[in-house]
Parts: C-alpha cells; structure tokens; sequence
C-alpha cells in the first residue's frame, strides 16, 4: 500500500479532528511508518488526546510515533528576529532603533503569526523522508486551515511584486549615495530579498505539494449535523478550486440504531443528514467512514488505539 506523505485532518471545531488525526497517524505508526503528527491549531488539544506534553519541539509519544504542537508566537518571534538580526548587518547605526520599531511592528501585525506557522508547516514538510516516512497534521477549525493552505496561491504574486519594489528602491539608494561605501557592499546580498525570495520559493514547493494526489490529501471530520454538513460542503468545494485534494470524510459520533428510544428522534435526523452527506462528499472517489458515538472522551493512547482501529484503512 502507498502512503501519501501528507495527510490532513480539518473541519468544524469540536467535531473530533484532533482524535481522528491522531488515531490515523496511530494506525500509520503500528505499519512501522515513521510518523510525526503535528498540531496547527493555536487552540492545542493534542496533548491531551495523546495524554503527552507536546511543545513546540519534537517529541516522541510511542514507537514509531512523534508529536508536535506548533506555537505560532514563538514562530513569528523567531522569524522576524532573524529578519531583524540580518538588517541590522547592512544599515546605518543611526537607523537601528527605526528597524528595531520596524520590526516589532511587522511582529504584531495582522497574518504575521499565521505566516510564521505556515513557514513552520513548510519546513516540517520538507524533512518528510528524512526522518520521517509520514507527516500527519491536526489543523485548526476550518476557516484558519483554509486560510494557512491557500497562503501560496494568494500571496506568491503579492511576493513577487514586493522582491520587485524592494530591487527598485535598492537602485534609488545606491543612486542616491545613502550607503557608507562598506555598507554597500554588504548590501549587495539583500537580507530582504534574501528572506522574501526564500518565502516565495517555499511557497512554490509546498503548493507541488499540496495539488499533488500522490503526496497529500485532506480529509475533513464532521458530524451528521446540518451546520458541519453545510460547512464542510463549502469547505471542499474552495480546497478543490485551489487544487488540494479531498481524500474523504470522516463521519464521527454516528449514534448506533440500539441507542434506543431516547434517541429515537435523533436516529431519524442522522438518517437524512448520512444521505445527504453520501450525497454531497461520496463520489470522486472519496472515502467515506463512520466512527460510531463512544461511550468515553477519547484521551490517552489506549483509548486513541480504539479510534485508530476503526480509522486506520482511510487511506486504502
């Protein structure tokens, strides 16, 4: 059986993503595939689901099987500092405290966290194979996923337009005389577009990525309720125009036909919302799986081994 190097687990918040993502790279593990699961959710739940500290470092759960939560602040914090650390090699002193504002500026602005992340997602994509054979990810509620995935067609040409204004302006300096004679050969490798040109390059490869069939594949969790069904069709019908692939849908909480008369009522509505979901999520060869309503909250990895029993073959 070929394994995609990526799979993602999205949807609706509290619809069970963060189980079946872990049950999944469980499943992967217990093959022998080296497995990383990773968290984007800024609202980590990880941790408790595995029952095992995660931060935002590498750290094993079981055998075969690793977990990390990435903490975008961190991220963005590191980034812009390295941003900062290399300007600060090429300018004027009497500019420094201006780049430093500069700086904390760009820190605090709106997308700098989900940009930070998604250099993180990107990086953690490009260590598949070595050491790890599969890269599972946990992501956040739909909207923040939907935006993290589709940062490369959106922003690639907005890139490529601020590496040509940033080239422009570096000419208007150099006529103007502005740099101290050391400071401009310094400058001959721009930190700037040094940085921008590596965002754009990571962009390009992490879309090869994402629209290829073979390498990823996102699935979405969702609940026999009309809001997840509703969202979720939204959800799929913007990932296919950006060219990602839906590998299925996981149909988590079903309440089983014995649950009895108190649920009568409710059988009756999930029968209706199932075959609409058949409907809307079954062709295209999508796989469509029904995890049964438990009897507990899932947390720790014997309880997560029973999820992943039931989860495992989505990808055959």
């Amino acid at each position: 059986m070929t394994i995609r190097p990526f799979t993602f687990f999205g949807g609706k918040g509290g619809t069970g993503k963060t189980t079946c993502s872990a049950a999944y790279a469980l499943a992967l593990a217990r093959r022998g595939i080296a497995t990383l699961l990773v968290s984007t959710d800024p609202a980590h739940s990880l941790s408790d689901i595995v029952d095992t500290a995660l931060g935002n470092d590498v750290r094993p759960i079981c055998e075969n099987l690793w977990g990390l939560e990435i903490d975008a602040e961190a991220e963005a914090k590191r980034y812009i500092g390295e941003i900062q650390d290399k300007m600060l090699s090429i300018v004027s002193a009497a500019i420094v405290d201006e780049i430093k504002r500069q700086m904390e500026i760009a820190y605090t602005s709106p997308g700098a966290e989900e940009a930070a992340a998604f250099d993180k997602f990107v990086e953690l994509m490009d260590k598949q194979g070595d050491p790890y054979e599969a890269i599972v990810f946990d992501t956040a509620p739909t909207g923040h996923t939907l935006r993290l995935l589709s940062l490369p067609e959106i922003l690639g040409a907005w890139i490529e337009s601020l590496i040509a204004k940033r080239r422009k302006s570096l000419e208007l300096f150099k006529m103007a005389g502005r740099f101290e004679e050391d400071l401009m050969k310094r400058a001959a490798n721009d930190p700037v577009i040094e940085s921008l040109t590596r965002r754009q390059q990571r962009f390009e490869k992490s879309r090869k990525y994402l629209i290829n069939p073979e390498s990823s594949a996102f699935f979405f969790v969702l609940n026999a309720e009309r809001m997840p069904i509703l969202e979720t069709s939204r959800a799929v019908a913007l990932l296919e125009k950006f060219g990602i692939v839906v590998g299925g849908v996981v149909v988590n909480r079903v309440i089983p036909p014995e649950a009895g008369d108190f649920f009568a009522a409710r059988l009756t509505a999930q029968e209706g919302y199932l075959r609409d979901i058949e409907e809307r999520f079954g062709g295209g060869g999508r796989k469509l799986v029904h995890l049964p309503l438990l009897r507990f909250d899932v947390r720790g990895m014997e309880q997560v081994s029973e999820v992943a029993n039931l989860i495992g073959g989505i990808d055959a």
